[in-house]
């Protein structure tokens, strides 16, 4: 390793051992819940008000649904304005339907980037990022469909109506910030929102000029890696003195397809999904603590934390590029998501389940058949092919290593034992002994970690093995 990358590994170690521990929690408080068998809790009725509205046909029509505070949701209003700037000779009528078609791309653009539209008050349209499903990604999917809607106006009359005189002109307002949900309807879920976030969203669009895109500093915090923004000024914030604002330009060259900065390109797509990739972990996560048979005691979720976390730590170790340890995370994350499915042949179905899920989170073909390669890798015995490959298979066995290697082991014996797969712990030890002799660590960052620990290993377990008498 160049001498030049060891700061920034030893931060990026730093960063991984405290995202560990904080999964760590997680795994324990989803563990105490689950004890909770047949109770209804709290957290349960949380993700359910989260689910699509088709999925909550199964409710009460007549129950009425408690408000819910979401933590961090982005909220845009968008005003339109035509009516006053129409020529005396244009029809009323006309222009309410040319209102009405911008409302109907708008509402396009929203569904687009997984913002729920609110409602329209007149020629002003409310939307808001993060509700009814929680992301963290909210802030910078709402700015970017603030984007699209503001060139669609820009070119609506010339390519559309073949005007030259424009007559539309919209600006925006964005605040990230809590936000109280009301739930309504009964066959067709719809939502309200609530609060100080709601209000100052409102009145930085009311202070914006027309054509300006006007975010809080709130939002610029969560946005300014991607996008060009300029200070714009500051607004009287309740209980918070003054408020800075700025305004979104587009997105930074080096993440804009367009001279514009409209169109995202793939190295925007690459840093998105690393953000984006706790939400997806967090959906995964929860779908092994509910469907993991209760007899894999190694297989479980502690397991796949931690190879998500190693396979990241040796793949910035070994040099390899964003892309590539976004692709190493997702294939951790999958590995052993098959044994929902079936303990033999997990792998090829962790591959199914991956084919279904990632392209909701924006994942290419390309990236997904990758992904699933690197799965496949992780079948034993591992025969990696290239230096992906080799990185979730030292991540996948790097217990072998670990100080842990006695406890970790044990729980895999246990799991197999209930199983019928093992006999006794002496079989275990043998096996044991015969495996780790034949296995080799295939990077290099893994040899220098765990090769004179793995070892020792094989010095320990020889000793606890019992000749068979004759």
């Amino acid at each position: 390793m160049k001498k030049g990358n060891e700061k920034e590994l030893v931060k990026r170690i730093a960063r991984l051992a405290k995202q560990n521990q904080q999964l760590r929690n997680k795994i324990k408080e989803l563990q105490r819940l689950s004890e909770k068998s047949g109770k209804e809790n709290e957290k349960f009725k949380a993700l359910l008000a989260q689910i699509e509205p088709q999925k909550l046909t199964g409710l009460k029509k007549d129950t009425p649904q408690q408000p819910l505070t979401f933590k961090m949701s982005t909220v845009l209003f968008a005003e339109i304005q035509g009516i006053t700037n129409a020529v005396s000779d244009m029809d009323s009528d006309l222009l309410l339907d040319e209102l009405d078609e911008i409302f109907f791309e708008f509402n396009a653009t929203v569904k687009k980037f997984n913002i729920e539209k609110i409602k329209t008050i007149g020629d002003t349209y409310m939307c808001a990022g993060g509700i009814p499903v929680k992301n963290i990604t909210n802030p910078i999917e709402v700015v970017l469909a603030a984007l699209e809607m503001r060139n669609f106006i820009e070119s609506y009359e010339k390519v559309q109506k073949n005007r030259d005189e424009r007559i539309w002109k919209i600006k925006f307002g964005i605040h990230t910030g809590p936000v109280i949900a009301e739930f309504m309807g009964k066959k067709k879920i719809s939502y309200d929102i609530k609060g100080d976030t709601v209000n100052t969203a409102s009145r930085i669009q009311s202070n914006a000029d027309h054509g300006k895109i006007i975010i809080s500093i709130m939002t610029y915090e969560l946005v300014k890696e991607f996008f060009s923004c300029e200070y714009y000024g500051k607004i009287p914030a309740k209980y918070k003195g003054d408020m800075d604002l700025f305004e979104v330009k587009g997105l930074k060259p080096e993440f804009s397809e367009d001279e514009n900065g409209i169109v995202p390109n793939h190295a925007f797509r690459v840093k998105f999904g690393l953000i984006q990739f706790s939400d997806m972990q967090e959906i995964i996560l929860d779908k092994l603590e509910k469907e993991l048979p209760e007899h894999l005691f190694y297989h479980n979720v502690k397991h796949t934390v931690d190879v998500v976390t190693e396979v990241e730590l040796i793949g910035w170790a070994e040099g390899v590029s964003d892309e590539e340890i976004l692709l190493l995370k997702a294939a951790g994350l999958f590995h052993d998501a098959g044994h929902t499915i079936a303990y033999q042949d997990h792998e090829m179905h962790g591959t199914k389940l991956a084919r279904e899920i990632l392209p909701k989170f924006g994942y290419s073909v390309e990236m997904i058949d990758r992904i699933c390669d690197i799965i496949m890798a992780t079948k034993l015995p591992p025969r990696p092919n290239n230096l992906l490959e080799e990185i979730i298979c030292d991540s996948d066995l790097d217990y072998l290593g670990r100080s842990d290697f006695i406890p970790v082991s044990n729980t895999l014996y246990k799991e197999l034992k209930v199983q019928n797969m093992i006999g006794s712990l002496n079989d275990w030890n043998k096996l044991q002994v015969k495996f780790i002799s034949g296995h080799q660590y295939f990077t290099e960052t893994a040899r220098n970690l765990r090769e004179v620990n793995k070892q020792k290993q094989i010095e320990r377990i020889s000793r606890l093995i019992v000749d068979d008498e004759d």
